[in-house]
């Protein structure tokens, strides 16, 4: 039980961040750091997309990935099993959770090209 409130409050703390982030980039014209990534790798045409709804998307996400780690990485004890298991865990986490964004957003043809640049020749 103490591991779900963990993770409730980590998810609602890292989003309350986030949304607050994210009205400041929106007044200032930015972009979110996520929103880069995911049109430099995956190649999303955000000529197509709706931005502040990406913006908040990549919100959600990141608090997901944060809140699982946390949750995750509290369960491990050893100080040497807690350095590596954050690496580990957050980058496979970030991977697949932007990566899964991708894809749907591929799915709704969002993609410069049909293609994102890894595939590329």
């Amino acid at each position: 039980m103490e591991e779900f409130i963990l993770f409730v409050m980590s998810f609602l703390t890292v989003l309350i961040i986030y949304e607050v982030i994210i009205s400041i980039k929106i007044k200032k014209k930015q972009d979110l750091l996520e929103v880069r990534y995911l049109t430099s790798v995956y190649n999303l045409d955000l000529k197509k997309i709706n931005k502040k709804r990406l913006m908040h998307i990549c919100a959600i996400v990141s608090s997901l990935d944060i809140s699982i780690a946390v949750s995750l990485i509290s369960l491990l004890n050893g100080l040497v099993e807690v350095i590596i298991g954050t690496i580990v865990i957050v980058a496979v986490l970030i991977y697949f959770s932007y990566y899964l964004v991708y894809f749907i957003y591929a799915k709704k043809g969002m993609i410069k090209d049909g293609k994102h640049k890894k595939n590329r020749k």
